[in-house]
């Protein structure tokens, strides 16, 4: 067995964000009244939460802002994108969001046979995330997949996000493994990909649109079931 460690993102990679998204934005969308601000349809404070959310998350895994502003911007942005009048509420629709998100439970297409085989196989298993502690913590626990998992290494309690190496070794010596016995599986290029290449781990990108990039990964995969044949 080449590898006797595998480090998994979670948002993306295993639990399935954008549905779980969907979920928690319809729920506030009618909790909240959102049409009588002139939101026009669900389906577009969606759509545009995603975007947004995911260009704010990237803009904090490149170290040009602060989580705090994620948390306090983004639907305010989401508002102003779809020319709504902001509710002067709109921190409360943030706490509602994050509220319901954690509760829950679906998984990307694939992951649970994925996480079955590999424990069953005997690989010890980790998540290194840049999500908060209480709040990926509570997404494990409602999709009931925290039993697999040995270590989970945030951004607060390595004290560094990806795509800084820090996390990586803080997340290998909490693991008591090295770099050549471990493998990360993760759907971020930079953050997971380029990150775990820095401290010398092989790499699986989690790849469903078939990007290119001038470099390549150890492993690159469409459906997290192919990585039952790699290991």
């Amino acid at each position: 067995m080449k590898y006797k460690h595998l480090f998994f993102d979670l948002d993306h990679t295993l639990w399935d964000f954008e549905r779980n998204s969907s979920e928690s934005l319809t729920e506030v969308f009618h909790q909240m009244a959102l049409s009588e601000y002139g939101v026009s349809s669900l389906d577009a404070f969606v759509q545009s939460f995603l975007k947004i959310n995911t260009a704010l998350w990237d803009a904090f895994d490149s170290g040009k802002l602060h989580h705090t502003y994620i948390r306090e911007n983004r639907f305010k942005m989401v508002f102003e994108e779809l020319g709504a009048e902001c509710p002067p509420n709109h921190t409360e629709i943030g706490e509602l969001y994050l509220n319901s998100l954690p509760t829950k439970k679906h998984l990307l297409e694939g992951a649970l046979n994925l996480l079955d085989y590999t424990s069953s196989a005997g690989y010890g298993m980790h998540i290194i995330t840049n999500g908060f502690n209480e709040i990926q913590a509570r997404k494990i626990a409602s999709s009931q997949i925290g039993h697999f998992f040995e270590n989970i290494i945030t951004f607060e309690t390595a004290n560094a996000k990806k795509p800084d190496r820090r996390i990586f070794e803080f997340a290998l010596e909490t693991a008591k493994t090295t770099p050549e016995e471990s493998l990360m599986i993760g759907d971020n290029w930079i953050a997971d990909v380029m990150g775990a290449k820095q401290v010398g781990m092989d790499t699986v990108y989690y790849n469903p649109a078939g990007l290119k990039f001038d470099e390549s990964p150890t492993y690159d995969i469409r459906r997290l079931e192919e990585l039952m044949i790699i290991l």
